[in-house]
């Protein structure tokens, strides 16, 4: 490394180190520009940092855990979802079953059944605390911990939530540097994920619990890859556990279960039945019932016919009333407007739902899942497409595709995660009203991208 491109290098985690400081302590959630500023900043060092190879692993680890330990004091400035959290941890400390009540009920009735209860339900907003909790869990086992030592400080429990998305975190860098070398591919690919701002900002800066579903998901397919299937099913579980996304990907694995290598050479029409016979039911049954007890296991001590009624009433919002971020979907409700005059929501989220089933289904059927490379191709264009056609897609959302991503040769993911920052300015008005040009202009960043990249593929097999 020369001197000169050092002190870049020393320049540049400097001056982020700058830019995160005041996007963590600093940064008001109504200043878009100023928060759009900061992301392109960002976004541009990690470029510069993750393109140079110059950089050791260990190196770019430590940076990668530096700009985390930034925020570990900080208060998060662009979204209030942790006051729920605390909340349905707070509600489990004091014995209460969390997906049974609703936090707006207590706050009506002058009760508060746990310590700051008022506060934290001005702080989590009418419209999370109107309704049953939707968290898995795993998730509820965090907030439970984080409630048994810290259930009279707010800030305690933000330090201790942040420690645990720190330690997600860190096991992904781990678990995912082993599976790059099982697979062969660069193992600094692994800080497409760990050094992203977008991560380091949404994840560890807005406590949004997604790293600890992806670490349990990569160690699931650590073992997947090292054909463990027992492991695999239980960490896939695990997975599912902390948020129900990892189930668009149990269809696309059952090609892994291969019986032996099938060297016939099959004709046309019996191509749909070679996806199927070379695969052994036995080990696919037993792997998705470890998935299903373990899954039902950590349920079990919430279950009631409240909960289930509870729980899947609110699961279902995100199809039929929520809307935030959305792509066909807006242009699905603007036709609905034009020919039907009101928002037939309810019935667009059931019909993309059905959308996403066949095209999961497809890709199961019809794509050769069999290697491991080609299997995480199918969940990153699997969950891609789900989100494509949902009718809410948080920004935090985008981190599975883009962990999913770190295994591939498709870099979309890494420009998704980029220009997902302009639905924040949303967040510009007290209504949280959308500006859909932006919007629009978010994904047709997006998909001219993802265009480009399977054409450059597809000429790339040919050419071969």
């Amino acid at each position: 490394m020369s001197l000169i491109g050092k002190y870049k290098k020393v320049f540049t985690v400097i001056l982020s180190t700058l830019f995160y400081v005041y996007v963590a302590y600093f940064l008001e959630r109504t200043k878009f520009l100023e928060l759009l500023f900061c992301w392109s900043f960002l976004f541009g060092s990690f470029y510069f940092l993750t393109k140079k190879n110059d950089l050791s692993f260990k190196n770019l680890a430590l940076i990668s855990i530096f700009f985390r330990l930034i925020f570990l004091f900080a208060t998060p400035n662009l979204s209030q979802d942790f006051y729920r959290f605390i909340w349905d941890g707070r509600m489990l400390l004091e014995g209460y079953n969390p997906y049974l009540s609703i936090p707006e009920n207590f706050i009506k009735q002058s009760v508060s059944p746990i310590n700051e209860a008022k506060t934290l339900y001005e702080g989590m907003g009418i419209l999370n605390g109107s309704h049953f909790t939707n968290y898995p869990p795993i998730l509820q086992f965090c907030f439970f911990i984080t409630a048994f030592f810290s259930n009279k400080s707010i800030f305690g429990s933000i330090i201790i939530f942040r420690i645990i998305i720190i330690l997600a975190d860190i096991g992904i860098l781990y678990y995912g540097k082993k599976l790059l070398e099982r697979v062969e591919l660069p193992v600094k690919n692994i800080f497409w994920y760990v050094l992203n701002p977008f991560i380091i900002i949404e994840m560890t800066g807005n406590l949004h619990f997604e790293p600890v579903m992806l670490l349990f998901l990569i160690i699931g397919l650590n073992h997947l890859h090292q054909q463990k299937w027992f492991f695999a099913g239980i960490f896939m579980g695990l997975a599912v556990s902390v948020k129900l996304i990892p189930l668009l990907f149990l269809p696309l694995i059952f090609q892994n279960f291969k019986k032996t290598k099938n060297s016939t050479k099959l004709n046309f029409k019996i191509y749909f039945l070679s996806r199927f016979k070379t695969i052994d039911f036995v080990k696919l049954i037993f792997f998705y019932i470890v998935i299903f007890t373990t899954t039902v296991l950590l349920f079990s001590p919430f279950l009631s016919q409240n909960f289930i009624v509870n729980y899947s009433k609110t699961v279902g919002l995100w199809f039929t009333t929520f809307e935030f971020n959305a792509s066909f979907y807006y242009l699905f409700r603007e036709i609905g407007y034009l020919f039907r005059g009101y928002n037939e929501i309810a019935i667009i989220g059931k019909i993309t739902a059905i959308c996403t089933i066949i095209f999961i289904a497809t890709l199961a059927i019809f794509k050769n899942n069999k290697s491991f490379k080609k299997l995480i191709v199918s969940m990153i264009f699997g969950i891609s497409f789900y989100y494509f056609f949902s009718s809410t897609v948080h920004p935090w959302y985008v981190a599975t595709p883009l962990l999913l991503g770190v295994f591939t040769k498709y870099k979309f993911p890494i420009i998704w995660t980029f220009v997902v920052i302009l639905s924040y300015q949303a967040y510009t008005n007290s209504l949280s009203k959308e500006n859909l040009w932006l919007i629009a202009l978010e994904y047709v960043l997006l998909y001219s991208y993802i265009i480009y990249e399977i054409k450059k593929h597809i000429t790339k097999k040919m050419i071969c």
